[in-house]
């Protein structure tokens, strides 16, 4: 009885040794063959990346169970090593599936690139490969995880009463689960209807900033000081927000300026333009100035220039709006001030007599004043002693 364990124990660990170095072999073997086929293809990299470790996980479970089932070809509890090597064999089949599943979309990624100046149609084709690419995932692990807990006889019986009562489960599940379920319907929703895309710049939530991922559940925003901005998908479902690049990453920017009455517009759009000129942000588009009130004693001046996309515009703006604050300093005249006109007061009784009476000089301009000029008067008239 001692010999056949200690002889049991050496085939199981020669087994295990076996099945680690022919993994390793066979992944050797399977690398070499993708990057003879995939020579001078940028595929052949992404390919083994996704699928290296899985199959040489797939390929040890492959021989682990041959070698177990050759050495405990007598043994009474065959049938649960078997059972037991099957359910990790449909496990890591399905992590290959699913490294598969990863290559395919990203390599389907990659011919779609973002860093062009016009990347509508990428940045719509990235979000819903992300988004499809979850989902196939999450499909072929349920799959899998399904197969491997039907070849259990006692989770076969459990399967066939959960189907009749098939009705009230969907019931209970659908209501404990409705948040999660509505937030998986609207990432979906959000991929197949082009609301927003990866890289598009939104105003969400108060805040500026980017889509930077798209999941089942959740949308991710970088924001322009680097903070993120994590909201549910039902979000942008069903609450209003802004996105600048939906047709066209081209925007416009306004700067506005409070000047004085004097300043020459002329000259600020003459000046506007050679600003323009010299920088490679405007687009070319549309470069002007606008007088938009004239009230209070100055005269707002909007200045509309374009840039291809918002960043650039961002820093075309504070540019613009530096060079002409610098010129309006220049300009003598031009700085916004408060006037006030000081005029004397004149009395009826003044236009009449004239300058000679000192009362009137004196006291002169409401009534009270009028009266103390007619004591004034009454006092100098008196007989001196």
């Amino acid at each position: 009885m001692t010999v056949f364990d200690w002889t049991a124990a050496l085939g199981v660990g020669i087994t295990v040794a076996a099945a680690i170095a022919g993994a390793w072999i066979f992944g050797l073997i399977a690398s070499g063959v993708v990057r003879l086929l995939g020579k001078d293809r940028s595929w052949r990299h992404l390919l083994i990346t996704y699928t290296r470790l899985p199959f040489r996980v797939f390929v040890g479970v492959v021989l682990l169970w041959i070698g177990l089932t050759v050495v405990f070809a007598d043994a009474s509890f065959r049938p649960t090593i078997s059972g037991a090597a099957l359910v990790v064999f449909i496990l890591a089949l399905t992590w290959l599936a699913t490294g598969f599943v990863r290559f395919g979309f990203t390599l389907a990624d990659s011919r779609y690139d973002l860093g062009v100046a016009d990347n509508r149609v990428a940045r719509r084709v990235h979000t819903q490969l992300r988004v499809l690419r979850q989902v196939a995932v999450v499909v072929v692990w349920l799959i899998g995880v399904g197969a491997a807990l039907l070849t259990f006889p006692a989770v076969q019986a459990f399967g066939a009463s959960i189907l009749a009562s098939a009705g009230i489960v969907s019931l209970v599940a659908g209501i404990a689960a409705q948040s999660l379920l509505s937030n998986v319907f609207a990432g979906v929703q959000l991929a197949l209807s082009d609301a927003i895309r990866v890289d598009d710049v939104v105003i969400a939530g108060g805040e500026w900033g980017r889509i930077e991922d798209i999941t089942l559940t959740y949308v991710v925003v970088h924001i322009w000081d680097d903070r993120r901005l994590v909201l549910p998908s039902t979000y942008f479902t069903t609450t209003p927000f802004e996105n600048w690049t939906r047709r066209d990453s081209a925007l416009l920017g306004s700067v506005m300026l409070d000047v004085d009455w004097t300043i020459s517009t002329t000259g600020l759009r003459e000046e506007l333009h050679r600003v323009l000129a010299e920088t490679e942000q405007w687009d070319g588009r549309v470069g002007n100035v606008q007088v938009t009130s004239a009230e209070g004693g100055m005269i707002q001046v909007r200045v509309l220039v374009s840039a291809p996309d918002a960043g650039t515009l961002w820093d075309l703006r504070v540019a613009v709006r530096e060079r002409l604050v610098e010129w309006v300093q220049r300009q003598r005249g031009g700085m916004p001030r408060t006037r006030v006109e000081l005029v004397e007061p004149v009395t009826q009784k003044r236009r009449g007599a004239g300058a000679g009476a000192s009362g009137d000089a004196l006291f002169s301009g409401t009534p009270d004043a009028e009266a103390r000029g007619d004591r004034f008067r009454s006092h100098d008239d008196e007989p001196k002693q």
